[in-house]
């Protein structure tokens, strides 16, 4: 990886993350508009707990950190959590490399050929 890209990946890491666990600070602590119409329809009133409502990051906050640091750090292992199942996927999902292939990578006409081969 060139240093160009490097830095540009340091950069962008540090934004992510920084906006992640910043958010948190100045998130509306009012319900949402959907949350809003459920309670004003009576949607709300047949809510039952969550099966994963005791997870580590359930109701956007870290478990056992109280206040607007578990929203942070629960922003934070969420970005980091994302990006790399994300990062893990392509790599799963990338082409490979011609030589791997077998392939040369160049259309037959493009090597001098007659394109029949």
């Amino acid at each position: 990886m060139s240093t160009r890209n490097g830095n540009f990946l340091l950069g962008f890491l540090v934004v992510v993350l920084l906006l992640a666990g910043g958010a948190s600070y100045v998130a509306s602590s009012q319900p949402d508009g959907l949350n809003r119409v459920a309670a004003d329809t009576g949607i709300a009133d047949q809510e039952q707990e969550h099966q994963l409502g005791d997870s580590p990051l359930a109701g956007y906050e870290f478990a056992g950190v109280e206040g607007i640091l578990g929203g942070a750090l629960a922003g934070i292992v969420g970005v980091v959590v994302t990006l790399l199942l994300g990062a893990g996927l392509f790599m799963l999902i990338r082409r490979k490399p011609a030589e791997s292939t077998g392939r040369s990578g160049v259309h037959p006409r493009q090597r001098g050929g007659s394109g029949s081969e």
